[in-house]
C-alpha cells in the first residue's frame, strides 16, 4: 500500500516561499497549511506578513489568523491542529503542503513531540518569578549545569526557552535533549519530502529591506499601534515590528531608526532560519536563480516529486 504524501516547503523569510506554494500546491492537488509560529494569530496580518487575501483565493490555506494574539499557542497544540487538517485532507484526496519558516513547528510535525510536552504551571511560575528576581543569565547557568547539551542550543538571553528547559527536568529528572531523542514522527506513516528554497544572502537580505518596506506603506504602523493597546501574549509580543515599534511609539528613537531594526532583527532571524535547515539532511535544496519566476521554481520543485 502506497504512502500518504506530506510536503514542506521551508526557508527563510521573504524568500519568496508563498507565492511558490500557491504554484506548488495547484500542481500537485493541494492545500496549504502554514507552518509560521506567528501567522497563526489573527490581527496580525502585516507584521506577519500573511499571505494576501488574493491569494487565499487561489488556494486553500489553514490555521492563518485562527488565534487571539491575546492568547498563548504552543507547539503541542499546532501538532495536533496541524495533523488533524492532515487527516481531512487526506479524505478528501488532497496532499498537505506545509509553508512556513518557523524550524520548531517543522520539527514537531516532522519528528513529533516528547512525552515530556505537557507544561507544569507550578513549576513555571517558580521559574518566571526567578527570571523576575535573578535574571535569564542565573538560569541560563543552572540550565548548563543539568543539561550542557541544551544549554549549547540556546542563547542565555533566551529566558522562554531556559525556562522550558528547566521546567521539563524539573518536572522528569531527565535533560529535555535526552527526551528529544526519544520522539515518534510521522515519517513511518507518511511519505515526507521537504523542500527548502535558497538564495544569494544579499538577495535575501534585500528582499528583506523590501518587504519591510512594504509593511510600512500598508499600515504597519496603525497595525502595531492598535495591538500593543492589547495585553499580547508573550509568544505573539515576539514578532518582528511590534517591539521595534513600541520603543518608537515610546519615543526612544524616531521611525528611520524603528524600520532599520526591523530590517537588521529580520536579518538575523533568517540567518537563525538558514542554520536550523542546514542542519536537517533530509532536506532538499532549492537555489532561486536570477530572475527565476515563483512558477518557474514551483515547477523545478514539482518535477523533482514526480
Amino acid at each position: 500500500m502506497l504512502k500518504k504524501k506530506i510536503i514542506f516547503l521551508v526557508g527563510p523569510t521573504a524568500i519568496g516561499k508563498s507565492a511558490i506554494a500557491i504554484h506548488l500546491a495547484k500542481k500537485i492537488n493541494a492545500e496549504i497549511i502554514s507552518c509560521d509560529s506567528m501567522q497563526v494569530y489573527s490581527l496580525m496580518d502585516i507584521v506577519t506578513s500573511q499571505p494576501s487575501p488574493a491569494q487565499r483565493k487561489q488556494v486553500k490555506h489553514h490555521l492563518l489568523g485562527v488565534v487571539n494574539p491575546i492568547k498563548e499557542y504552543n507547539v503541542a497544540r499546532y501538532r495536533k491542529e496541524a495533523i488533524a487538517i492532515c487527516d481531512k485532507l487526506f479524505l478528501k484526496g488532497r496532499i498537505p503542503l506545509f509553508v512556513g519558516g518557523s524550524g520548531l513547528y517543522y520539527s514537531v510535525i516532522i519528528d513529533g513531540l516528547f512525552l515530556a510536552a505537557a507544561e507544569d504551571k507550578t513549576i513555571r511560575a517558580k521559574l518566571n518569578k526567578e527570571l523576575l528576581l535573578k535574571g535569564s543569565k542565573y538560569l541560563f547557568k543552572r540550565l548548563s549545569k543539568v543539561d550542557p547539551f541544551s544549554a549549547k542550543k540556546i542563547h542565555p538571553n533566551d529566558s522562554r526557552r531556559i525556562i522550558r528547559a528547566l521546567e521539563v527536568y524539573l518536572k522528569t529528572g531527565l535533560p529535555i535533549s535526552s527526551l528529544q531523542k526519544k520522539r515518534v514522527g510521522l515519517g513511518s506513516e507518511y511519505e515526507i519530502k521537504v523542500f527548502a528554497l535558497n538564495a544569494n544572502r544579499q538577495v535575501i537580505y534585500n528582499k528583506i529591506d523590501q518587504r519591510v518596506d512594504k509593511m510600512f506603506r500598508f499600515g504597519l504602523i496603525n497595525e502595531a499601534r492598535r495591538l500593543l493597546r492589547l495585553k499580547l501574549s508573550k509568544t505573539a509580543f515576539c514578532a518582528i515590528g511590534i517591539r521595534e515599534l513600541e520603543g518608537y511609539f515610546n519615543g526612544e528613537y524616531n521611525l528611520d531608526e524603528a524600520r532599520r531594526l526591523i530590517q537588521r532583527n529580520s536579518r538575523h532571524y533568517a540567518k537563525r532560519q538558514f542554520t536550523w535547515f542546514k542542519k536537517d539532511k533530509r532536506i532538499h535544496w532549492v537555489n532561486i536563480k536570477d530572475k527565476e519566476t515563483p512558477g518557474g521554481i514551483a515547477k523545478r520543485i514539482w518535477k523533482r516529486l514526480s
